[in-house]
């Protein structure tokens, strides 16, 4: 394996490595914790949007994205995506539609990732799992459009934090019946041979209304966490933070 050409994750996982180059990953990702930390520390409560980077605008599912990320802006949340291309770009375009506030967390690859030109503030990161902890740390609900694995990785580990309670019951909403029909009865045979609760199955709603999904992310997220979706800012300019308007 040639090593020059690969992530530091890759090498990292490799296995046990000198103490040095393993304190030295650790504080890589502590670095990229703390920038990130910093450029989102006053951004309020998001909604982050979960889906593919490669439908471009003509697609439906990106017309989908638009129209959702507009009306849960409208609610008073921030739109948080992955920063990209695709329903990424659909999503934070929704929430420039109405004058929503945009935020992305992009990552770095060697293809197709690049930030889409509809963010009003964006983080870039090295490491996928600093960025999925960010996409969660700020967010109250989830919604999860048609994708890839990425996708369906974001979608399963928020799902296993809500469903263990390692974090709040934040709602997840997943948009595109007949793209994800077989991830709908694939979760009614785990609840059927009992590697789920059947209970499990009320933490997601499968769903292609919009007004459906606002009205659930109103009840059980808006009024089940009392949240106040205007935010004082109290900035402190010796840690190099500014405050988001």
């Amino acid at each position: 394996m040639n090593k020059q050409s690969h992530p530091k994750e890759i090498i990292f996982l490799d296995g046990p490595r000198s103490r040095w180059d393993e304190l030295k990953f650790a504080f890589s990702v502590f670095h990229q914790f703390i920038i990130g930390f910093r450029k989102l520390h006053f951004i309020g409560p998001c909604v982050t949007i979960f889906g593919s980077a490669r439908f471009d605008e003509t697609h439906q599912y990106y017309k989908l994205t638009r129209q959702v990320a507009s009306e849960i802006s409208k609610l008073g949340f921030a739109i948080m995506t992955g920063g990209g291309p695709g329903i990424m770009e659909a999503a934070n375009r929704g929430a420039k539609d109405v004058g929503g506030l945009s935020i992305g967390c992009n990552i770095v690859l060697p293809n197709e990732q690049k930030h889409n030109i509809y963010l009003d503030h964006f983080v870039t990161l090295k490491h996928f799992f600093v960025r999925k902890e960010l996409l969660r740390k700020y967010s109250f609900a989830f919604f999860v459009m048609p994708g890839g694995f990425g996708t369906l990785d974001e979608f399963f580990e928020a799902l296993t934090l809500v469903q263990t309670g390692k974090t709040d019951r934040f709602p997840i909403v997943i948009m595109g019946k007949d793209y994800h029909k077989n991830l709908h009865e694939h979760i009614h045979l785990m609840a059927k041979e009992q590697t789920i609760k059947e209970t499990d199955m009320e933490l997601i709603l499968f769903t292609d209304d919009i007004n459906e999904a606002v009205s659930h992310i109103q009840k059980y997220s808006i009024d089940a966490f009392n949240l106040k979706l205007k935010k004082a800012q109290r900035t402190m300019w010796i840690l190099g933070e500014t405050p988001i308007k």
